[in-house]
């Protein structure tokens, strides 16, 4: 008889298939092995003691077992269901969005102590009645950071040079900022990527470049007290969404929803 190895962790579920008639494929973000998938048996019995604990947007401490393939969850306890979070339509799409770049960014087996602690923090943060898209920028741009991604907002990342207090302009394919001089001839030019079409640039306004650099160097509490006018809420979102879309080369499903619901919402504020 095979002997398993038992261990427990910490984890964040971001997502769950179904796997035959009773069982789950969890997908969790931990603190000591990153992501990890694992079978939580007989989660789809109506009353088995796992299926709540295993749902997306739950913190959960987890006892597992080695498998053959797939490590097992003998048990699991909620830390935080974040209720608040989902019995809010519009947080709620938010969090999945925010767990859907957490696994489309991460590898399995890869640990990353400051990405946990960034998602539970932001998570936290989105479950409070003041929570706004302040939060998803700072995540975005925090999570771009802790993976390598971290955008250049200081220098030219073509020709090195400081950048002015004007308009600059954002390239996805660098990775930063490039001066007016060098985004010539740039920013009308567009990239294909599956059926989202990217501009090679995009015009950065100064107060946009000030924000992301105050973002990038700040904790959440300093970050949230930053109010932003609708035009420049946008061009934030603009710019580092197009970011992400280049460096997945695609756009993510939980960020067309929520799309699509921030457009609902706002039909319905001005039909009020």
């Amino acid at each position: 008889m095979a002997t398993f190895r038992s261990y427990q962790t910490k984890g964040i579920i971001l997502k769950q298939t179904k796997l035959g008639e009773f069982d789950k494929i969890v997908t969790v973000y931990t603190q000591e092995f990153g992501k990890l998938r694992a079978v939580a048996k007989g989660a789809c019995r109506p009353k088995s003691k796992l299926g709540g604990n295993v749902e997306p947007l739950t913190y959960s401490l987890m006892f597992l077992a080695k498998g053959r393939n797939l490590d097992i969850i003998t048990q699991s306890q909620t830390i935080n269901g974040f209720l608040a979070l989902k019995s809010d339509l519009w947080r709620m799409a938010c969090g999945l969005y925010i767990l859907e770049l957490i696994d489309s960014f991460t590898v399995e087996g890869g640990e990353n102590r400051p990405l946990f602690d960034l998602l539970l923090d932001i998570l936290n943060q989105l479950s409070k009645p003041d929570s706004n898209e302040t939060v998803l920028r700072y995540f975005e741009l925090h999570l771009l950071h802790y993976l390598g991604y971290r955008p250049q907002l200081r220098r030219c990342v073509s020709c090195d040079s400081s950048l002015k207090p004007v308009v600059n302009f954002f390239s996805p394919s660098k990775g930063g900022l490039l001066c007016p001089h060098c985004n010539s001839g740039e920013s009308h030019r567009y990239e294909q990527i599956e059926t989202v079409s990217l501009k090679t640039t995009l015009p950065l306004s100064v107060g946009a470049l000030k924000v992301l650099c105050l973002w990038q160097r700040c904790d959440y509490a300093t970050a949230k007290r930053v109010k932003l006018k609708p035009e420049l809420s946008r061009e934030l979102e603009q710019v580092l969404h197009e970011y992400i879309t280049y460096i997945l080369q695609r756009e993510l499903k939980s960020l067309t929803w929520l799309k699509e619901l921030k457009r609902k919402i706002a039909a319905c504020n001005l039909s009020t």
